[in-house]
């Protein structure tokens, strides 16, 4: 059954399509359904016989496993390129070795070509990826009608994205139907995010700067040449962040025994060290998911189904993986760029059928986490130089600002932090002087960012 969003969408695809115009560009955030749209799409163009076969791409073979399914149990036919299929899923990166023969029959028969997170595919520039001048020179001239997806459509080099309109000369983005996470999170497609930001009052030893206090990781970060690395793979922190993570989802367990967790590591070893801290010190069921282990796609889609609490990644589950069940994280990643922090927290907000729809991710008070954190309620980055916003015709509540020892409560205006409401907790746990090379651990305390609740549902 269609949401209120897809029906409206797909109406509106098949408008501008009947209306001699080929191609569609949507935005959707991560989460509320995009798959499924353009499957529900692909089966009208079918039935109406406008087209005759369906191609997809995607940037990573998990999630075109995923399309596959999801297109296969739609249109109720084979999806895998065999014999009798209405079509087939790729990668981008297999773009570049199709043979003369696919280009040879996709000029022979009228067909629909999907591009899942089209913000992989960059054009326009001597830098652009092959992929995406390949869409541009050959796919796009050749299908009769296309669709391009993406639930964050920018990219962190600002190079332009394949099958893109901007204006000129603003160089914003244009498209054709957009579906915001302040819209999903109001028809209950997605669950309304938590953001947990570690902090810690540290101290720096060295021979010649002797010994510092810093009241925070940001003050730490800027004033040494310490790297957020050592934070993240430093035991002490590493230890408390994961412990936070793990009596949350304990908690959401007792309501929804199938929840899950994900860890988006730094690297193959600090996975391992991560599964190990799970298991050892917290007692936790947990799986690895790394390009070195063997079949990581089966591992993926077993832990889509089973009930493990903990599954650890470097990379390999930052978009377009579904797996419903999982309503944790812990962003420990050494990539902090806004675009793959919200990919990464768009893992945790599809609504299921679980009787807890709560969603936490767990990570440290870095400076530009905090910010992307603070940004969430927006649905395209202001900092973003390529994408427009249409504006919201709503009035729209102050933050507050909960000082939740002294119960004192602050308002503040909506452009200096987003909207929504930002509310502070402290936990503070007794010193813990572990030497770390030249860093020490102390008073661990952490905030907690609410999003898109009003005032009065505080608790």
């Amino acid at each position: 059954m269609l949401r209120g969003w897809q029906q409206e969408c797909a109406q509106l695809v098949e408008h501008k399509y009947f209306s001699d115009e080929a191609h569609f560009f949507l935005q959707a955030t991560p989460g509320s359904g995009k798959t499924f749209l353009a499957a529900e799409v692909a089966k009208r163009l079918l039935q109406s016989r406008q087209i005759d076969l369906v191609l997809c791409f995607a940037p990573a073979k998990e999630v075109c496993n995923g399309i596959t399914a999801t297109f296969s149990k739609h249109l109720g036919c084979s999806f895998d390129g065999g014999l009798g299929s209405i079509g087939k899923c790729l990668t981008y990166q297999a773009i570049q070795f199709l043979s003369d023969s696919f280009w040879q029959t996709l000029s022979r028969y009228r067909v629909f070509v999907v591009f899942d997170e089209i913000h992989h595919c960059s054009t326009g520039s001597p830098q652009a990826n092959m992929w995406g001048q390949m869409i541009m020179r050959r796919v796009q001239s050749l299908a009769s009608y296309t669709l391009a997806m993406s639930g964050t459509p920018w990219r962190s080099d600002e190079l332009p994205i394949a099958l893109a309109k901007y204006t000129n000369p603003e160089g914003k983005l244009v498209v054709d139907y957009q579906y915001g996470l302040t819209q999903a999170v109001a028809d209950g497609v997605c669950r309304i995010p938590k953001i947990v930001l570690v902090d810690n009052q540290v101290e720096s030893r060295s021979q010649n700067d002797g010994v510092k206090h810093f009241s925070s990781l940001q003050q730490m970060l800027k004033e040494t040449k310490h790297s957020y690395r050592s934070v993240v793979e430093e035991p002490t922190a590493l230890k408390h962040l994961l412990k936070l993570a793990c009596r949350k989802l304990s908690a959401i367990r007792q309501q929804s025994p199938n929840a899950g967790g994900l860890v988006v590591a730094s690297s193959v070893a600090h996975a391992n060290e991560i599964a190990q801290l799970l298991k050892c010190e917290f007692d936790q069921s947990v799986c690895i998911v790394t390009y070195q282990k063997e079949r990581p796609h089966q591992q993926i889609e077993s832990f889509r189904h089973n009930n493990l609490q903990w599954i650890v990644s470097v990379g390999m589950i930052s978009e377009g993986t579904d797996i419903p069940r999982l309503q944790v994280c812990c962003h420990v990643s050494t990539v902090r760029t806004e675009l793959y922090f919200r990919q990464v927290l768009g893992r945790i907000l599809r609504v299921n059928q679980a009787p807890n729809q709560e969603a936490w991710l767990f990570t440290f008070a870095e400076r530009r986490l905090v910010e992307y954190a603070q940004r969430v309620q927006d649905d395209i980055p202001e900092s973003c130089s390529l994408v427009t916003v249409e504006p919201q015709n709503k009035t729209l509540p102050d933050i507050a600002l909960i000082d939740c020892e002294h119960q004192s409560v602050q308002a503040l205006p909506p452009q200096s932090l987003g909207t929504g409401v930002l509310s502070f907790s402290e936990l503070t746990l007794p010193a813990n002087n572990l030497n770390f090379d030249t860093l020490s651990f102390g008073h661990f305390h952490h905030r907690v960012i609410k999003v898109f609740q009003e005032h009065g549902n505080l608790a």
